[in-house]
């Protein structure tokens, strides 16, 4: 696993495993990458929304994320309590979307420009250290892209929530309405200037 985050999130995971093996009503729920209104950190997945926004994206990696709706991720954490089996792991995802999609799905909301360049991920790793030896660790400010970030886009992180479809009635959602709230959010809340074209 990637990165001291990853790790720590597989190993209470087999905390909780253990807790429902010895009979405490624990089920798991695996959100894949959420996205919506009221990102306030913002996210790994906000972070790249905003930078869309501000055109702070001029080109993309060849990687793959699982977008899913926050709104339903939050609906499901309430009916698991009485639909789920206790020491059940389940998927909560959406759709299936290479990031040039994403770019491109904000492009057709906003009307804002989509990258066309795509970087090999040699040089996206060669970015990643110097934007976290000189903003990070030089300047004390939050770097756009980490070593670890670059690292984990090499792989396509696409998943299924069948299990959870079928056992809970979890519904996987076009991304569109989720993509267009965190958008219009980011905007409200002056993380990002206006954009003229209005969302369909």
């Amino acid at each position: 696993m990637i990165g001291v985050y990853k790790r720590s999130k597989f190993l209470a995971e087999q905390e909780a495993i253990s807790a429902a093996r010895v009979g405490q009503h624990v089920m798991i729920l695996n959100p894949t990458t959420p996205i919506g209104a009221g990102d306030r950190k913002p996210t790994p997945t906000g972070r790249i929304v905003v930078d869309f926004l501000n055109g702070k994206f001029p080109a993309y990696v060849d990687t793959g994320l699982n977008l899913v709706d926050v709104a339903e991720v939050a609906r499901m954490h309430v009916i698991a309590l009485d639909r789920g089996t206790p020491g059940e792991r389940y998927i909560l995802g959406g759709e299936n979307l290479t990031l040039k999609q994403i770019l491109d799905r904000m492009s057709a909301i906003t009307g804002l420009p989509s990258p066309k360049y795509k970087v090999p991920h040699a040089v996206a790793m060669a970015f990643a250290f110097f934007d976290e030896t000189i903003t990070g660790k030089l300047r004390g400010k939050e770097p756009r892209a980490t070593v670890e970030a670059v690292r984990m886009g090499r792989k396509f992180m696409f998943a299924s929530s069948a299990k959870a479809e079928r056992e809970l009635g979890f519904r996987v959602l076009p991304i569109y309405n989720a993509m267009r709230a965190a958008i219009e959010w980011f905007v409200a809340d002056g993380y990002a200037p206006p954009f003229t074209k209005v969302p369909q």
